[in-house]
């Protein structure tokens, strides 16, 4: 699958990809799973903070990259919001083909040059690069919500690294537990008009349907969700403990968790396909 190119024609068409993040298998699995439901592609992310949940990466890596493989419809897996330059390399080494390189906490300065020496990296070995400009809002305490990502500068980094996605800040926040974030579409067509790749909406779990549909439209192409998978887990494991207080086999409540994590990634997934049109489409 020719990723490059399939992201550029989203850009041009103005059409967005899902992008979720797995934490269990069960997430992984209905990620792949919601993809063959919708007929769309899907980018299966890792983040930094999955990897220290279970200890190392390589186990679920490889386990995501299986399943990817064996896709019925084209799966890309992707770390997200890596820090650590070692667990790029060892990603690289894994095969993985797309990591997004987050030193956005850190001065314009050194963001620009420790994102360079991983792109130049990652080219080498195949691999795109995602990097993050403006912080967003949200993530571990460590940005403010009402950062906003320049458009000037925006373009400047994308120069001075030569990264293939950026990560902006416009509006969304990571770690919403309610769907009411409101984005900046002016500034997300400013930064599409300007910037010459594609730009992703972290966050997105706390945007509502007709929020995603005006960040697509406005230029968004990638779009991150994690949380709001876990909240669709999470209630419906609550639903079958609370129905049947002796189950204990896990297999009987993960499973039809399972099941409407896969549900909402097949109707997201066909949201943004359609660039943020509504449709009844594996509601």
């Amino acid at each position: 699958m020719n990723w490059a190119g399939l992201l550029d024609d989203l850009r041009t068409r103005r059409r967005g990809i899902g992008a979720f993040n797995a934490i269990l298998i069960e997430h992984a699995e209905a990620v792949v799973a919601g993809a063959e439901r919708s007929g769309f592609p899907v980018v299966l992310q890792i983040s930094q903070n999955a990897v220290r949940y279970h200890g190392s990466l390589a186990p679920f890596a490889l386990a995501c990259l299986r399943l990817a493989e064996t896709a019925a419809v084209p799966v890309l897996v992707h770390l997200d919001h890596i820090e650590d330059e070692d667990l790029i390399r060892e990603g690289l080494d894994l095969g993985i083909t797309s990591v997004m390189f987050d030193a956005a906490a850190l001065p314009y300065a050194e963001n620009v040059a420790r994102t360079k020496a991983v792109v130049e990296r990652c080219h080498a070995a195949g691999c795109r690069v995602e990097a993050e400009l403006g912080e967003i809002g949200g993530k571990d305490g460590a940005h403010a919500p009402g950062v906003r990502t320049d458009p000037a500068e925006a373009v400047e980094f994308v120069a001075a690294t030569g990264v293939d996605s950026l990560a902006v800040a416009v509006g969304s926040s990571h770690a919403m537990a309610d769907r009411s974030a409101v984005l900046d579409e002016d500034l997300i067509a400013a930064l599409a008009h300007r910037v010459p790749v594609p730009l992703v909406l972290h966050g997105s779990s706390g945007v509502p349907d007709e929020g995603l549909r005006g960040a697509v439209a406005s230029g968004i192409v990638k779009v991150n969700v994690g949380t709001r998978l876990n909240q669709v887990l999470t209630a419906s494991v609550r639903s079958a403990l609370g129905e049947h207080a002796t189950l204990t086999d896990p297999r009987r409540y993960l499973a039809p968790g399972r099941d409407a994590v896969r549900d909402e990634v097949a109707r997201l997934l066909t949201l943004l396909a359609n660039g943020g049109e509504s449709t009844d489409c594996c509601a």
